[in-house]
């Protein structure tokens, strides 16, 4: 009797103190930790919300995560993905918002849902209605050659006006393409603050005829753009840039020439890389005379 009189009070003193260890408010670290990525993409931005399950000697793909069923890409609640501005993913449009992000694994082929619903937990059970998926697709997985141990979603092959989102877990990856139109937001801006107006400061000059430049767009205007913006406020990488048209225009004589001065506006202000560039494009345009 005695026995069992001390071993009650011992389990309730063990209990006791648990309880006041949670009562504390014991931080531990999370099983599945949550992140946040984020990457500009044109003029906008998109952000990703997940929660990270690691491997842990599991097998993944087939068994912890089953092929040919939904799946809330991640742990916890549903990944959130937002757009700040409409895109195309792999050739759907997504208005701008912010969206569930669902798979369905499988061996040879994957299905990314972009899902209305932000508000299921897990991958929704019975709530989840296909009813309100925005748009389903199909991409193939990739075999990876370097195993990931934390789930993880990504950013690769960013360019201006688009970018790959990643899935890879164990030696998956899983990639879809978001993009967005640029082109045509840029050419409006220009032609509100550049065309239009009958006093145009020299940057905005400037910045215009770059786009234009570098983007394929009407290179004569361009270079009236960029010779405008440099009568009235010459900078060594704008002159650079008039060089680079001149030359792209054939004319090399005056591509050197413009050159020289920009190499001298660099020097002066201690640009060492612009220095050399325009050395290297002398050198280069000299051959070409």
């Amino acid at each position: 009797m005695k026995k069992r009189i001390i071993g009650f009070a011992l389990s309730a003193a063990l209990m006791l103190g648990a309880g006041a260890l949670q009562a504390q408010g014991i931080k531990m670290p999370a099983a599945s930790p949550s992140q946040k990525v984020e990457q500009a993409v044109g003029l906008g931005t998109i952000q990703v919300d997940y929660s990270r399950p690691s491997m842990k000697g599991r097998e993944i793909f087939g068994e912890l995560v089953p092929y040919d069923k939904l799946w809330r890409t991640g742990a916890n609640a549903s990944t959130k993905i937002k757009f700040t501005e409409d895109v195309t993913v792999e050739g759907n449009k997504v208005p701008a918002g912010e969206y569930a992000l669902y798979t369905i694994p499988g061996k040879d082929t994957w299905t990314i849902i972009i899902h209305k619903n932000t508000k299921h937990w897990g991958d929704g059970g019975p709530d989840y209605n296909p009813a309100e998926d925005l748009v389903r697709f199909e991409v193939k997985p990739q075999q990876n050659p370097r195993e990931v141990e934390s789930f993880t979603i990504n950013f690769a092959n960013v360019k201006p006006d688009a970018t790959d989102v990643e899935i890879l877990w164990d030696n998956t990856i899983v990639p879809f393409t978001v993009e967005t139109d640029v082109d045509s937001k840029v050419m409006a801006q220009i032609q509100e603050q550049v065309v239009k107006p009958a006093s145009v400061n020299p940057n905005l000059y400037a910045a215009a005829a770059s786009y234009y430049f570098e983007n394929g767009h009407d290179l004569k205007q361009a270079y009236t753009w960029m010779k405008k913006a440099n009568e009235k406020d010459p900078k060594y990488w704008n002159v650079h840039t008039q060089a680079k048209m001149e030359a792209k225009m054939k004319n090399y004589k005056a591509a050197i020439k413009t050159a020289e001065k920009s190499r001298e506006l660099a020097q002066a202000a201690h640009n060492d890389d612009y220095v050399r560039l325009n050395d290297q494009a002398i050198a280069e345009w000299k051959s070409m005379k």
